[in-house]
């Protein structure tokens, strides 16, 4: 039987770019001031990071830093000396917003955090957690710290019970009575013990 010649290509198809996977977003609100929530954020996170399950160490982790500044680093510290980078700041607004890349991932993606004054003593916090078209299919269906990954909502259960434990850190801790000009504060008690 002779085989017949492929159709002809419609040249418009050839241009056709791989679909926009949609960021993970979630938010929370909180009492609190943005600075001070921004600062809780940054400052401690050491003290409120659910390292486990959201680190490579689990409880190896003897602490979580972002320095505070562009190019900065997002890491964690392991009791041994061992550290691992989660990302580097792409963007640096204190206190209203950040951007880091975010290294958890196959291929890279980013994590933007932004916190936004409702009123005094209330504040939005939103993750905006993007870039997934780096990823195949295998990789976004792949567990993650939470099970399911980017395909069954993995990041997106992740960044909710994230956001979680940063409200409840600031309803614990009291806002500090101290500062530096950039609005960042440094309390060394604050980190993980």
């Amino acid at each position: 039987m002779a085989s017949r010649p492929d159709p002809p290509r419609d040249p418009r198809l050839a241009a056709v770019t791989a679909l926009r996977r949609p960021p993970v977003r979630q938010a929370t609100v909180v009492r609190s001031d943005h600075a001070h929530t921004f600062h809780t954020f940054i400052a401690t996170i050491g003290a409120w990071w659910p390292v486990r399950p959201f680190s490579a160490g689990d409880d190896q982790v003897r602490d979580v830093t972002v320095e505070p500044q562009l190019g900065g680093r997002m890491y964690e510290s392991w009791a041994d000396g061992t550290t691992v980078e989660w990302g580097r700041l792409q963007v640096w607004e204190p206190p209203h917003r950040f951007v880091v890349t975010w290294t958890f991932t196959p291929a890279p993606t980013e994590v933007e955090l932004t916190f936004t004054s409702l009123g005094p003593g209330l504040t939005r916090v939103a993750v905006e957690h993007r870039g997934w078209e780096q990823l195949t299919e295998g990789e976004l269906a792949a567990d993650c710290a939470m099970p399911g990954g980017y395909s069954s909502g993995g990041y997106t259960h992740g960044w909710t019970h994230i956001l979680a434990c940063l409200a409840a850190a600031i309803t614990e801790m009291p806002a500090p009575s101290f500062g530096s000009p950039d609005g960042m504060l440094t309390d060394p008690s604050s980190r993980r013990q």
